[in-house]
């Protein structure tokens, strides 16, 4: 029975210590997309926005280049908080004059608490873009249809993976590019351009690389937390297992 405890115990400690190793390197891994993102907006040497099709689509650089918006739908990340608002994403198609199209962050806009999406108007004519070349936001469990195509006061009304381009919005659950190159019938690069927020388009926004998302330092503060009940649940065993029976 004794025996039978200790091996139970070692199994619960050993658990809470997987844990919280995945938690460090969770955290390690976010450290170095934050250090990843430094070092490129420390130089900010400008690579054309063809650069957003490398093969390493998951580094950061710091792009620019001339070109302009397509005439298709934004796409409008939901569930994407500001604080303690909630509200959607902004993204249009361009098309840069060298190079393959790609998804451009254009800020955060707020939604009401009836859910009517807000109305976005993507910038006409020629524009030059500068901003951080990044990988799309992170997906999470990918569950149901990448997007929904809205109605006119914002509402979604079609699911699908191939909904034809229009004027509506699309409404989306996660960044997913092969999803919307096909629903759009149109190649996109690997990565989203985030625009410096200096340019004066767009909706509010900023450079923030992790947000919706569990910093590093949270990271670490979980993975504490398993070590700590693995070193419990071993001490607490330790305890039991060798109390002496009252007489």
């Amino acid at each position: 029975m004794r025996l039978a405890l200790f091996a139970l115990a070692l199994a619960v400690a050993a658990g809470f210590g997987s844990l919280g190793r995945w938690q460090l390197q969770r955290a390690a891994e976010k450290q170095q997309m934050l250090d990843a993102v430094t070092a490129t907006l420390s130089r900010k040497q400008a690579l054309p926005l063809a650069a957003a099709a490398d093969a390493d689509t998951a580094s950061y650089s710091w792009a620019s280049g001339r070109g302009r918006f397509l005439d298709l739908p934004a796409l409008l990340l939901d569930n994407q908080r500001r604080g303690d608002a909630v509200g959607v994403r902004v993204f249009g198609v361009f098309k840069p004059d060298q190079g393959r199209a790609l998804l451009v962050d254009l800020g955060w806009l707020a939604v009401p608490g009836n859910r009517q999406l807000p109305a976005t108007t993507l910038p006409a004519g020629e524009q030059t873009l500068v901003g951080l070349l990044a990988p799309p936001p992170s997906t999470g469990l990918p569950l149901g249809p990448a997007f929904v195509v809205t109605d006119e006061q914002g509402h979604a009304v079609e699911k699908g993976a191939r909904a034809g381009p229009d004027s509506r919005p699309w409404l989306l659950t996660r960044v997913d590019v092969d999803a919307l190159a096909a629903g759009l019938r149109i190649p996109l690069a690997p990565r989203v351009l985030r625009l410096d927020p200096a340019l004066p388009l767009g909706y509010v926004r900023d450079l923030d690389v992790l947000p919706n998302t569990v910093p590093p330092e949270r990271h670490r503060g979980y993975a504490l937390q398993w070590f700590g009940l693995a070193l419990a649940t071993i001490v607490i065993t330790l305890l039991l297992g060798f109390r002496r029976p009252r007489p």
